[in-house]
């Protein structure tokens, strides 16, 4: 790429001031021009693009509703077309509901399927395909959950979409780079990165306590992790833990993460 070019990173569900725009505002720093998306959060992601700008680079907000093909493909379309080409691209975007299983409904696991499997599926494959046609390739980071390995209660319909995140990141991995070996797909598994608002300070500890590292509310370490994988041209089809050890620790893991 040409010195004059700079790279652009498209995030999903970065309208929310959670992990999204965390990792927004890190690659940001790094020079990259940023796409970001939202559905329902438009203050706040017009709020973040104006910070971003305010950073010294491009950035463009983007309303999709990533589980209709159409809206990603416009969504897709219209960052490479403001930004110039796009290089990276991570799906934070998702849904979280909390629903005992006698009562969940074929709609209720649709719905999780269709925004959180699907939606990451749809922005996955379209932006792999505008990357395919650059010579440098892209990254595609995808978000799943350390707890696809260990689920607890009340929440079948949102593990049961999440669960497909690392079985969809291997085969776009491999259909990738059968197109161009430069396009790469890798998955993140956060664990308690980030504090709900309303979580009080027995949620917090307990949030803390269920790691090895004895420590929670760091959604800078899924952001670092985003640079990594952007940044090894040797790594791709990986699903990484970044829970603290979370995945493996034995003691009692409480049930009240929520996702990023």
């Amino acid at each position: 790429m040409s010195s004059d070019r700079r790279r652009v990173a498209l995030i999903t569900g970065a309208g929310r001031r959670r992990v999204g725009s965390v990792v927004a505002r890190a690659l940001a720093r790094r020079g990259m021009d940023i796409a970001v998306h939202y559905y329902s959060s438009e203050k706040e992601a017009h709020e973040s693009v104006d910070e971003l700008r305010g950073m010294g680079v491009r950035s463009e907000a983007y309303r999709a509703d990533v589980s209709r093909e159409s809206d990603v493909d416009e969504l897709v379309k219209a960052a490479v077309h403001d930004l110039g080409r796009l290089d990276a691209l991570v799906t934070t975007a998702s849904i979280w509901e909390t629903t005992p299983l006698e009562e969940i409904t074929a709609d209720d696991l649709r719905r999780n399927f269709d925004i959180n499997a699907m939606g990451t599926f749809l922005c996955a494959r379209r932006a792999g395909l505008a990357m395919v046609e650059q010579p440098e390739g892209g990254s595609i980071v995808t978000i799943g959950d350390w707890a696809i390995q260990r689920p607890y209660l009340h929440r079948s319909a949102y593990f049961v979409s999440k669960g497909a995140i690392p079985t969809l990141t291997r085969a776009l991995a491999v259909e990738f780079a059968d197109r161009n070996p430069k396009v790469r797909v890798n998955c993140i598994h956060p664990g308690p990165v980030m504090f709900p608002p309303d979580a009080d300070e027995e949620e917090r500890e307990e949030m803390k306590q269920s790691t090895l590292v004895k420590s929670a509310n760091c959604p800078e370490v899924v952001a670092w992790t985003v640079e990594f994988f952007i940044d090894n041209p040797f790594v791709t089809g990986v699903c990484l833990p970044v829970d603290g050890g979370r995945t493996i620790f034995a003691a009692e893991a409480g049930g009240r993460d929520r996702p990023i």
